[in-house]
């Protein structure tokens, strides 16, 4: 062990490694801002509202058994991509139960809208109030 002042071994390898670790986060990062904006620039964010008012087919959620049992109620609010034919593409959960978002997710998927212009986005909040 070193007893005087100034680096030892262990100084120097942490300071790298501490380096690579910043780079690595920077890197991540750049990553995940070109991909937002890619997805940002391939779908044109629409109202909720605008895009219930196309909705053709909705399909109900299955209430999970698990949350049968917990009694568990409340909203899934799902961003989700519509692509120029009316299906629904991509979804993802921005809020809400874990355990009815994915039965939200599927539903949804589910769901065909009348044709939009472009690839749309939208927020979609799906409802649970109790076993069916």
């Amino acid at each position: 062990m070193r007893t005087e002042d100034g680096p030892n071994a262990f100084s120097y390898a942490n300071t790298a490694f501490q380096r690579r670790g910043r780079v690595g986060v920077q890197i991540l990062a750049a990553m995940l801002g070109v991909a937002l904006l890619l997805h940002a620039e391939d779908a044109k964010k629409i109202p909720t509202e605008e895009a219930m008012s196309a909705l053709v087919t909705k399909v109900a959620p299955e209430y999970p058994s698990l949350a049968k049992q917990l009694k568990l109620t409340g909203q899934v609010e799902l961003q989700t991509d519509i692509d120029e034919d009316g299906s629904v593409g991509d979804v993802t959960t921005v809020s809400g139960n874990p355990v009815l978002a994915r039965a939200a997710g599927d539903a949804v998927k589910k769901w065909k809208f009348k044709p939009f212009k472009s690839k749309v986005s939208t927020v979609i909040i799906v409802g649970f109030h109790g076993a069916n």
